[in-house]
Formats: structure tokens, C-alpha cells, sequence
């Protein structure tokens, strides 16, 4: 008995990865997050389909239980790459106890999808990696924003728009206002919306968008791009 957690990606249906496409077309029964990923693109799968948003951990782990017991091929579809933010672990250890293995399919993180819309790396040859994190708020009492802000890295956060005056008044009063900053929103749909500012200017920039959800923020100077060179192509 297997349930397969799946990521669907930031949204575009086409970056979805051949092994997940097909899961959905077999799919019996897929349970998506509603508020992340809406029903719509899910037309062209033909599996039952069920909205979890706002449901309990324990109603989740009933309905797979359920369906897997009856013989019935089940996605538990995330929205992003499950590996970020997706709470999968706490789902997989419910389903373990039960009996019922599981497989993870990794899908294109918004991170990514975002860096690919603005047409950056988020390292370069002088900034050696990436710290993803989010913003202290409702679901978290404390982040460590000002301490990432000393480290010569990208910052990436998630979960964060709301509070994207927060964000960058933290980070700015280590790395100064005029820090490169950029926000998309919806990397890879329609309507994405993408904003390159600094640190001073980007709270009034995204309120005058009208974006509070669904979005990346990405910190550092590699938002501007770069002039070195790697010694990939040296």
C-alpha cells in the first residue's frame, strides 16, 4: 500500500516533471490544497478530486487511509517542492503507523521558479549559497533574519509577503536600505507580477500591487546580477 506526496510545482502545469504528470493521470484520488493550488488546474485529471484546505491533520490521514485500503491510486499533491514548507513529515509519520508506505515526488519550488522569471542565479562567484527561511509571525515566534543578514548569502523567504515591511527593515538595518531586493508574485503563471526594488523602497512598492500571499522575496546582490567570472568557463 503506497500513497505518492507529489509536488506540483509553482503553478504552470508544463513544469510539472514527466513522473508527476503521470501519477495524476492515474491518480484514483487527489487530494490538492486548495488555497495553494486551485482546482482549475487540475481539469485534465480525471481522479476524484478533494480540497484540503482547512481540514485537520487527522481528516487527511483518514480520507488516504481510506482510499488506500480500497484499492485506489492516491496523490497527495503540494503545492512547490514538498521538501519546502510542504509539512509532509508530520502526514508521512501518521501514515507509517498505519502500514501505508510512501513516496516523494520533487517538484520546482517557487525559489526557483522565481529566480528563473527574474533571470538570475542566487549565487554567483562571491556568494557561496542560499538561506531559505521565513519571517516570524503567527506560526513562528522568532527568526533569525538579522543573523542571516551578516553571512555573504542570498536570502530567499517564503511565507512572508504579509509581512514584507518587517522583512526588510530587519535585513536593512544590517545590510543597509539600498540592498537589492525582489519580489514575484505567482512565479510562473499568468499573472505573475515581478518587482525589483531595495530594501527602503519594497514595502510601498508590492502594497501598491496589492500582493500579500504567494509570493518569494529574494534578498542580496545577485538580484542585480553580476559582473565576475566563474571558473566554469575560465
Amino acid at each position: 500500500m503506497k500513497v505518492y506526496f507529489v509536488g506540483f510545482g509553482p503553478g504552470d502545469v508544463e513544469l510539472l516533471t514527466l513522473k508527476a504528470y503521470r501519477l495524476l493521470k492515474e491518480a484514483d484520488l487527489i487530494i490538492y490544497p486548495g488555497s495553494l493550488v486551485e482546482e482549475r488546474f487540475l481539469d485534465e485529471f480525471g481522479g476524484e478530486k478533494i480540497n484540503s484546505h482547512g481540514m485537520k491533520l487527522e481528516e487527511i490521514v483518514e480520507i488516504i487511509e481510506r482510499a488506500v485500503r480500497e484499492g485506489k491510486r492516491v496523490v497527495r499533491l503540494q503545492s512547490g517542492d514538498p521538501s519546502i514548507f510542504g509539512a509532509i513529515w508530520e502526514q508521512i509519520r501518521e501514515l507509517r503507523k498505519r502500514g501505508i508506505d510512501c513516496e516523494v515526488i520533487p517538484g520546482v519550488s517557487s525559489v526557483f521558479a522565481s529566480a528563473a522569471s527574474l533571470r538570475i542565479e542566487l549565487t554567483s562567484p562571491s556568494v557561496p549559497g542560499v538561506a531559505i527561511v521565513r519571517p516570524a509571525g503567527r506560526t513562528l515566534k522568532e527568526d533569525p533574519l538579522d543573523e542571516l543578514a551578516k553571512l555573504p548569502l542570498t536570502l530567499v523567504i517564503l511565507l512572508g509577503t504579509d509581512r514584507i515591511e518587517y522583512v526588510a527593515e530587519k535585513i536593512s538595518k544590517v545590510r543597509g536600505e539600498e540592498e537589492p531586493c525582489a519580489v514575484v508574485f505567482h512565479a510562473s503563471r499568468e499573472d505573475e507580477v515581478k518587482i525589483v526594488s531595495t530594501l527602503g523602497k519594497i514595502g510601498e512598492e508590492v502594497r501598491k500591487r496589492g500582493i500579500e500571499k504567494t509570493a518569494t522575496i529574494i534578498v542580496g546582490k545577485v538580484v542585480e546580477g553580476y559582473e565576475e567570472r566563474s571558473h566554469l568557463y575560465g
